[in-house]
């Protein structure tokens, strides 16, 4: 049975492409991996190293969300593309202003992913919905460090949690992912992918 994938970029970038053959990038801008062309792309807010697309291939129906659409006066939006799910929720810290940032539940194929964004402890974290995987940035800069970090999966109670955006200026930095603590981690390292499956997959 084909599984669907997630290829860490590096620093908050990933790429993940379903059992069908969807490709979907994630805060494109770092690393390597860009030669799928994308069905859709989610960019969390508008920091340049979020949102890179002219790194992509788009296709004439490549959807592509960005926090203004996924943002709307105060409301947070939801999409439903027939194959794939897209929430987005709150993500904020004094770095990132929430009226301007988002996170994103994605939902496919039994497989529940949390796109975090650049955020820290949001109050918003212990109601959302059940979720196989989490990636939370740990940088300590401008993001929640890897102690904040490993508190909030423990209020997520994703299945499998992952640190991203790991260290300003590098890809990955392997003992700064050490420092994120939580017994449900995961370290995948820039340029590394992994095999996602959703629970009861």
């Amino acid at each position: 049975m084909n599984h669907a994938h997630l290829l860490y970029q590096g620093h908050g970038s990933y790429r993940i492409t379903t059992a069908a053959g969807k490709v979907i990038y994630v805060d494109p801008f770092a690393g390597e991996g860009y030669d799928l062309p994308a069905d859709l792309v989610v960019v969390t807010h508008e920091h340049y190293d979020h949102n890179a697309l002219h790194r992509l291939t788009l296709k004439e129906e490549t959807v592509v969300i960005r926090s203004a659409q996924a943002l709307v006066k105060g409301e947070y939006q939801s999409f439903d593309l027939g194959w794939i799910r897209i929430q987005s929720v709150p993500a904020y810290n004094k770095n990132h202003r929430r009226e301007s940032c988002v996170g994103y539940i994605l939902s496919w194929d039994g497989v529940v992913l949390y796109a975090s964004g650049d955020t820290s402890t949001t109050a918003e974290m212990p109601g959302l919905p059940p979720m196989d995987y989490a990636l939370l940035p740990i940088d300590g800069v401008y993001n929640m460090d890897a102690a904040e970090a490993t508190q909030c999966a423990s209020l997520l109670k994703a299945r499998v949690t992952i640190p991203i955006h790991v260290k300003e200026g590098s890809l990955y930095d392997r003992e700064m992912a050490e420092q994120f603590t939580a017994p449900n981690r995961l370290l995948v390292a820039a340029g590394e992918t992994i095999e996602l499956i959703g629970e009861g997959k």
